[in-house]
């Protein structure tokens, strides 16, 4: 008799993400203890051996609640009784920079991306799923972020880190991603493992919990069945458009800031550009790609990506597709964009 069908699910999927890595290479799951990453976690020690891979993995304590540090021992020796090898926990301080969510997800990377490096691991799994995915595209929704917010989270993505030896880049994998929540929950309760159910998870303070037990149940009781499932689809859907349209993107960014690079703008009139976009050529653009070259310039000037803003993109929008005499555009992080001479430059203010 076979595995049961949710476990052989889990299975598959992990045995699809270990496939794409390189032959006898270490990988490690991120495990909170919770149902998902724990089927992520049996199911890695369930498949590696047979790929001929060793397998680790790794908990964060974040320190947020109380007797947070024997919940990180208890997991640690969950992941050991699997088989796992090596196994730890690292402890985090979350700071309060944007929010607690925010920073505890921001210390949880760098610790993550220090064990990582530390194993010389070939990928990080991660145990998010498709109701995880739903979730996102919801949250991207109610922001008005645009096509690359809406599209959620990628199976995979790469995070660079440096150290004093050098500049690495971690590979995350999220398997799962194709997998609703009750699947992997009745996956880790077949495999005999009893998840930690954090409360945090059910506290009504947190964004992502409200839509978790308030929208998305409202939203399957007023459109029926299957909603986590369509907005999963059209996230997938959304990043392939999202990825196309940043391709375009670049290859445009490339072209228009060509030898554009300059000093002093023409007669010393102008503050010392960092960047300069060719307006021949940019204003024809479609729409779509246009914003996004200027997002890139304004990232790459200095102006950071968390409080660049759809306003900030479309008053650029306005001084090369409906200029008429406007002096400048102010941009998060001291920077101003300004048009000069055929040309749209991205400075200091």
């Amino acid at each position: 008799m076979g595995p049961d069908p949710a476990v052989a699910a889990v299975r598959h999927a992990v045995r699809g993400a270990l496939a794409s890595l390189p032959p006898g290479a270490m990988v490690l799951a991120a495990c909170s203890g919770g149902a998902d990453s724990l089927a992520l976690a049996g199911a890695l020690a369930f498949e590696a051996p047979r790929s001929g891979r060793p397998a680790g993995a790794v908990t964060v304590d974040h320190g947020l609640q109380e007797g947070s540090g024997a919940r990180a021992d208890t997991v640690v020796r969950v992941l050991t009784g699997l088989g796992l090898d090596p196994v730890g926990s690292v402890a985090v301080t979350v700071g309060a920079e944007g929010g607690m969510e925010n920073a505890a997800r921001n210390a949880r990377y760098a610790a993550l991306d220090e064990v990582a490096q530390r194993f010389d691991a070939a990928a990080v799994l991660l145990g998010h799923t498709r109701d995880d995915q739903a979730e996102t595209v919801l949250l991207g929704l109610a922001r008005g972020s645009g096509t690359r917010s809406l599209s959620g989270m990628g199976s995979s993505f790469t995070r660079t880190c440096s150290t004093p030896e050098r500049v690495a880049t971690v590979l995350y994998q999220r398997p799962l991603l194709e997998l609703g929540r009750a699947t992997v929950r009745r996956a880790c309760l077949a495999m005999g493992l009893e998840p930690w159910d954090d409360p945090h998870n059910d506290d009504p303070v947190y964004t992502r919990v409200r839509v978790r037990h308030e929208a998305l149940p409202v939203l399957e009781k007023a459109l029926g069945p299957g909603v986590a499932e369509a907005l999963a689809r059209t996230a997938r859907m959304l990043r392939d458009d999202a990825d196309a349209l940043d391709e375009l993107a670049e290859a445009a960014y490339a072209d228009l800031t060509a030898s554009e690079q300059a000093g002093p703008t023409r007669g010393g009139d102008g503050p010392r550009a960092l960047v300069t976009l060719r307006l021949d050529g940019l204003g024809d653009l479609p729409r779509a790609v246009r914003t996004r070259v200027l997002r890139m310039a304004a990232i790459e000037a200095g102006s950071p990506p968390g409080t660049l803003a759809a306003v900030h993109v479309d008053a650029m929008d306005r001084l090369v597709t409906a200029w008429h005499g406007q002096r400048h555009v102010d941009l998060p992080g001291g920077l101003r964009t300004f048009r000069r001479y055929g040309r749209l430059l991205f400075g200091p203010a």
